[in-house]
């Protein structure tokens, strides 16, 4: 079987993964917004790339310099879908698709646009956020704002202390191994990813922190791999502790988004409280993700330092889900066919990066649903076409 064909197999899985919706955020105006998972087509492409006009945001900077990102030879994939092969405008527009960049050696050798999507447009990621807050926490651990990512989530949210969370490491969070009890049922509206968000603030305690400190142990900590959203929030409000008053957007604009040459300003959803969402919802172009996945295959450097710990970036990308869980997990990263890792999001979301290669692909949808077989087929067949044009050019 090719190398191709096996990394297909082994990536169905992981488009087929569960990805989070987004919790209950903090609205710009006074009115109640509907559930982001039940925003019509209309309203997604009228909000999707325009999300501070719907929830508040924290801005994290760019820099002065810019990370150029120059042409290659291009390709012209076309997409095979059941028997069926479509140029590649044709497959976007059918699917949904905003934006499709392929970057390769460094430079772009596809950028294609749909749906009335310009360049300098930014679009939601959903949980492809979730990847930029452990890569965050990896920077903490290098600047030594945490100490040790062993370091019980309790040192940096004392609020859980007596709960289901006593003894359970960051690193736990971070693998989604917590042994707490969860459901991620999103037709549920009694599951606790669809209660979490229904917490009131009280202007004290982070609604988040409340829900999730009522939960009760299912099986011990680091025994089994249970797909929580809720569980990406309480990292990140653990890492906004542990930076002592430096927000995790102006954290980010510091370590990544200046000192790399990111294009424009980026946007982070923020929680009821106020505070950036671990778990969902930066907005940035689309050469932007493309450029946290070169980021992230130079080996975590910008500004030619080292913002990363050595080996974070092999470690947070390689399966850590204990044996025998349903697919495979790193630090909320997913890995593929190792080497290849993804950051992935709902409705179509995602940065694919294949270090052997040299190459990044990254998109951005409106698809109908958060998450259908069907989409994940289609996406499966149009990074097919892509490598496959590739090796073709080569």
């Amino acid at each position: 079987m090719s190398r191709i064909g096996s990394g297909l197999i082994a990536l169905s899985a992981f488009v087929l993964a569960p990805v989070s919706p987004a919790l209950a955020q903090k609205a710009v105006g006074k009115e109640k917004v509907a559930s982001i998972l039940t925003w019509t087509q209309k309203q997604q492409l009228e909000r999707y790339p325009a999300i501070e006009k719907v929830y508040q945001v924290a801005t994290i900077k760019k820099g002065t310099t810019v990370h150029e990102l120059p042409a290659g030879k291009p390709i012209d994939p076309k997409v095979s879908l059941k028997g069926k092969t479509q140029d590649f405008d044709s497959f976007m527009k059918q699917w949904r698709i905003s934006g499709v960049i392929v970057v390769k050696d460094g430079k772009v050798v596809m950028e294609k646009y749909g749906m009335g999507r310009t360049p300098d447009q930014r679009w939601t990621s959903f949980s492809v956020a979730k990847s930029m807050t452990s890569t965050l926490i990896g920077a903490a651990v290098k600047d030594q704002y945490i100490r040790s990512i062993y370091d019980p989530i309790t040192r940096y949210i004392p609020e859980l202390q007596g709960t289901a969370y006593d003894g359970v490491s960051l690193r736990q969070v971070m693998t989604m191994t917590s042994g707490v009890k969860w459901s991620e049922d999103y037709a549920d509206p009694k599951s606790d990813v669809s209660l979490s968000g229904t917490e009131p603030y009280n202007g004290r305690i982070n609604p988040l922190i409340q829900y999730m400190s009522k939960l009760k142990r299912d099986v011990p900590a680091g025994s089994k791999f249970v797909y929580n959203t809720g569980e990406t929030d309480l990292a990140g409000i653990a890492l906004s502790r542990a930076l002592a008053g430096k927000s995790i957007a102006d954290y980010a604009s510091e370590k990544i988004w200046a000192p790399y040459g990111m294009e424009q300003d980026a946007l982070w959803m923020v929680d009821k409280a106020g505070h950036e969402r671990g778990g969902c919802c930066m907005s940035m172009t689309l050469r932007d993700y493309a450029r946290i996945g070169l980021f992230m295959l130079g080996g975590g450097k910008a500004g030619g330092k080292d913002v990363l710990p050595a080996g974070w970036v092999e470690e947070a990308t390689t399966n850590q889900a204990p044996k025998g869980s349903p697919g495979r997990y790193g630090f909320f990263w997913w890995p593929v066919d190792p080497p290849n890792y993804q950051a992935r999001g709902i409705f179509g979301q995602g940065i694919a990066i294949y270090p052997e290669e040299k190459l990044v692909i990254a998109m951005n949808s409106a698809m109908v649903k958060a998450t259908d077989p069907k989409q994940s087929e289609a996406t499966l067949a149009m990074l097919a076409a892509i490598r496959g044009a590739l090796g073709a050019a080569d």
